[in-house]
């Protein structure tokens, strides 16, 4: 699909990855773009084609207003996502799970579903912004992974969905990015332009799945050779 004259949603646009893809969109030519955060005094952009929404992404009821709200949308990113670092094992985990899977899993269906008539109507676009750990645990973020990963199944079953309405759909599977969410992940780490500009050139080029910049291709040329042992890697002694 075409970026100049689109019609886009961004979800958690406030800050980061979230903030940088409506920027991005703007320079690209977008004709509108909602940006959606659940606070949205937390949105600081100064252009006439950025329209605040409200939106908690794990709020049913949120998520149905704003496509009663945002009914030309063209192209849907849903970035929005939590993470809650820490053991396996640890008190509070399965609360912490739960909330992961509602966030990175359950609420890009929920808007894919709110929005399909619309994407469909105008055989636009569906971004679900996911992380590379969508294809391999790491020890401190297992049950992020998970939620991940379920939802990196759901980008193929949407893409399968989508095809013959021709809607163009794809997952971004970066590793670490300099966000808030990501400041504590090792160094080097991807900046959210990289992570944006190849999601945005794999929209206009037709690519379903993209692997942002060179250390997340580094990372999946590693995962690629020797699966086993880039996981063993990433949860230290004893993974198997």
């Amino acid at each position: 699909m075409q970026i100049q004259g689109s019609i886009a949603l961004v979800t958690g646009a406030n800050r980061g990855i979230g903030r940088s893809y409506v920027q991005a969109l703007l320079d690209r030519g977008a004709a509108k773009v909602y940006a959606a955060a659940r606070d949205t005094a937390s949105l600081s952009f100064n252009d006439p084609r950025v329209v605040p929404l409200k939106l908690d992404v794990a709020d049913a009821a949120q998520v149905a207003a704003a496509a009663k709200a945002a009914p030309d949308v063209t192209l849907l990113i849903n970035n929005a996502g939590v993470i809650f670092g820490g053991e396996l094992l640890r008190d509070g985990v399965v609360e912490d799970a739960r909330k992961e899977i509602e966030v990175n899993y359950l609420a890009p269906l929920a808007l894919a579903q709110a929005f399909a008539p619309a994407l469909k109507a105008s055989k636009g676009g569906l971004v679900n912004v996911l992380s590379m750990l969508a294809k391999v645990a790491a020890r401190g973020a297992v049950t992020y992974s998970a939620s991940k990963a379920a939802g990196l199944l759901l980008n193929t079953a949407l893409r399968a969905e989508f095809a013959p309405h021709g809607v163009s759909v794809v997952a971004v599977l970066p590793v670490q990015v300099e966000t808030d969410m990501g400041k504590g992940l090792p160094e080097p780490r991807l900046t959210p332009e990289e992570v944006v500009a190849e999601t945005l050139d794999a929209l206009e080029n037709g690519t379903d799945e993209v692997f942002p910049g060179v250390l997340t291709k580094n990372a999946l040329a590693g995962f690629t050779a020797d699966p086993k042992g880039f996981q063993a890697m990433l949860l230290g002694a004893g993974a198997h």
